[in-house]
């Protein structure tokens, strides 16, 4: 996966769900603020802030987003580190109503759940991220 030169506002502009729309533009706000970083469109559908540069015990080494979601037609996904269920049971607990995949965080609507707790969940990731993998 890697950047693109799409800007993120045309991205959003074109998700056809007016909701979903709305809560996209809330999360690039939500993650511009935590992260400090800009909209940066990855692949075809991601939006990512920031950046990190992996290399896994294999050799397979690449860049990811630091921080990032995908506003799907059937949900909002966050991609948070990967664990993050076993490690934020009872953040998760009180987020409101989500859907586990595998380093990722399914939302049907943001106005659905906590916004602090989001803002620590993304926070944490990123920190995490950032120690796991300094620049």
């Amino acid at each position: 996966m890697q950047p693109t030169d799409v800007d993120p506002r045309e991205f959003i502009a074109g998700v056809e769900n007016a909701t979903r729309r709305a809560d996209a533009a809330r999360l690039v706000d939500i993650m511009r603020d935590v992260t400090g970083e800009e909209p940066v469109m990855w692949g075809p559908s991601i939006i990512g802030f920031g950046s990190y540069h992996y290399v896994y015990e294999s050799g397979r080494e690449g860049d990811a987003p630091l921080a990032a979601f995908s506003p799907r037609k059937a949900n909002l996904v966050v991609y948070l580190i990967g664990g993050y269920q076993e490690r934020y049971p009872e953040q998760l607990a009180r987020l409101g109503p989500w859907k586990p995949g595998n380093a990722c965080l399914y939302l049907r609507r943001l106005d659905d759940v906590d916004e602090e707790i989001l803002r620590f969940l993304i926070t944490d990731s990123c920190d995490l991220t950032r120690a796991e993998y300094p620049s």
